[in-house]
């Protein structure tokens, strides 16, 4: 199904055949594709014959990955926020590892250190993402927190000794918070400077 293969695509970017290696390279064009063309002009005049032409796909293969434009767009941004984990660059094994070492107050991921090259993505990709905003319910960005949560905070939470229970409510909160603060900075056009929004952050959360 075209949820499956969804799934295939988005499993961290690594295939584990040839054809799903085809899939993920094509659905990779198209994305590319709609990013470029956005750049140009509103998403409202881009057609699938002017991405099925700049990403040299036929109309049955689109078809064949997605329903329409919007379910395009909607995969877009889950491949920009799935790429921003290798722009980030971080460690997250390593990460984990440390936890169980550092002190408690070293355990911090609210902080310029990870908070600016956030920022930075999503201004340098702000066309794509604003007009998500207008198109869609969502970023997508369930599936990133879960992995922030499994990884980094759920840890982190451990640590502090917070209920097991009440984790998860206790995140939500807090990611819930910087998306909507990050919303409202792509609404405005990111005209506030990335450090201005990070003060904005830390001010609320603590």
């Amino acid at each position: 199904s075209r949820n499956q293969r969804r799934k295939i695509k988005w499993k961290g970017g690594i295939a584990l055949n040839k054809s799903e290696s085809k899939y993920f390279n094509t659905a990779k064009k198209m994305d590319k594709a709609l990013i470029s063309l956005l750049e140009e002009k509103s998403f409202e005049y881009i057609t699938v014959s002017e991405i099925c032409k700049r990403a040299e796909v036929n109309r049955s293969t689109f078809y064949l990955h997605y329903e329409n434009t919007v379910d395009l767009l909607n995969e877009t941004a889950r491949f920009l926020l799935d790429d921003f984990a290798a722009y980030f660059n971080v460690d997250v094994e390593n990460i984990t590892n440390k936890f169980k070492e550092n002190s408690l107050d070293e355990l911090n991921f609210i902080s310029d250190e990870y908070l600016h090259p956030y920022l930075s993505y999503v201004k340098e990709n702000r066309i794509v993402f604003s007009t998500v905003l207008l198109h869609s319910v969502s970023f997508g960005f369930n599936e990133i927190f879960q992995r922030l949560y499994d990884n980094i905070f759920n840890p982190i939470l451990e640590r502090y000794s917070y209920p097991a229970t009440d984790r998860k409510y206790a995140m939500m909160f807090y990611l819930n918070g910087i998306t909507a603060i990050v919303t409202e900075w792509l609404k405005d056009g990111c005209e506030k400077t990335i450090e201005e929004v990070s003060q904005i952050i830390y001010g609320c959360i603590f």
